[in-house]
């Protein structure tokens, strides 16, 4: 009985850490840059584009083409930088259950 209320307080606790990364992933906000800096966007961690900043030579005529294959770029780089932060507040919440492969767990 002792190892069940053992296994029981572990499994809240393994919770409310869960509930906590996910509120720190609701929180959190990652930057994406291309074209060496100029252009720059902000993601949010429920995936929301938050922000937007270019470079003001990007705005002679002429380079939209170049202005959307930047931005592209840059929203990759900030969605790889949000996963990956994504990953490690959630693998930190699962602690040593992290990598099992745990039925209705997420992955990590």
């Amino acid at each position: 009985m002792k190892d069940l209320n053992s296994l029981m307080k572990q499994a809240q606790a393994m919770q409310q850490r869960m509930t906590d990364a996910q509120e720190k992933i609701a929180a959190l906000e990652v930057e994406g840059t291309s074209g060496g800096g100029m252009v720059k966007l902000t993601l949010r961690g429920t995936g929301e584009l938050a922000r937007v900043e270019l470079d003001e030579s990007l705005m002679a005529p002429g380079e939209g083409e170049v202005v959307a294959d930047l931005m592209v770029a840059a929203h990759a780089d900030a969605k790889r930088k949000l996963d990956a932060a994504q990953a490690e507040l959630m693998r930190d919440a699962a602690g040593p259950l992290a990598g099992l492969n745990i039925p209705g767990m997420p992955k990590f």
